[in-house]
């Protein structure tokens, strides 16, 4: 058994609805300007185009339940709720008609953004991490195991603070989860552990300190936080 001279971190991982056992996170992949409706509210072209891919440390992950306090850095802190797919199984190069073998499950998340430091790296042709791979930057509700079935055209919303400000279908998803799989697949060898942040509908927008933000899609369980002053 190997020595290290530091002790290893805990391994991030999310609840599975109606199970003791978690759901051991490998890696968070998010997929950009996956609603057209969103990509017009963010000033893009919504035409059909290669789907944009960005990571998340595995660490960002948080419960619902949790706490999450206003990072630093940022003027403009916003929510995006998505749609989260678990995967189970390893897929390189995998056809998307053979996708929905992988999935474990489903479940609903939120990518919280530091816009104002996206915004930036955007126009500077940079990369996003430093508006979106931040610490407690992607929590996510607990897996609902996916038993070999599609989600159709679920419905997708979040509230802040009991207002609606995103509402939306799964079916408006520019690429479909399939088709994310398979392209992501062709990148990167997907394994069990990895999640799929799968983009969010219009409506984003700010939050503060003292917000609620609950996140809810039909037939899965929701996530619920609540933003904290900066640390």
């Amino acid at each position: 058994m190997a020595d290290f001279v530091i002790p290893p971190p805990p391994r991030p991982s999310i609840a599975i609805e109606g199970k003791a056992e978690r759901f051991a996170v490998r890696r968070i992949y998010c997929a950009g300007r996956n609603y057209r409706a969103h990509v017009v509210e963010m000033g893009g072209n919504p035409d059909r185009e290669p789907p944009i891919f960005f990571s998340k440390p595995a660490d960002a992950v948080v419960d619902t339940g949790s706490t999450v306090p206003y990072p630093p850095l940022t003027s403009d802190f916003q929510f995006e709720v998505e749609l989260v797919v678990a995967i189970g199984g390893t897929a390189c190069r995998i056809d998307k008609r053979d996708a929905q073998s992988v999935i474990f499950g489903y479940a609903a998340g939120i990518d919280l953004t530091r816009r104002d430091l996206q915004r930036a790296a955007f126009k500077a042709g940079m990369p996003w991490e430093a508006g979106k791979a931040f610490d407690r930057s992607a929590p996510c509700g607990a897996i609902k195991h996916a038993s070999g079935k599609a989600l159709g055209a679920k419905r997708i919303w979040l509230t802040v603070n009991g207002q609606i400000k995103q509402n939306s279908t799964l079916d408006k998803l520019v690429w479909s989860v399939p088709e994310l799989i398979a392209e992501l697949s062709t990148g990167y060898q997907l394994e069990p552990g990895d999640l799929i942040f799968t983009g969010t509908p219009e409506g984003v927008g700010p939050i503060v300190a003292g917000d609620v933000i609950h996140g809810s899609i039909d037939s899965l369980p929701d996530i619920e936080i609540t933003i904290s002053d900066a640390v």
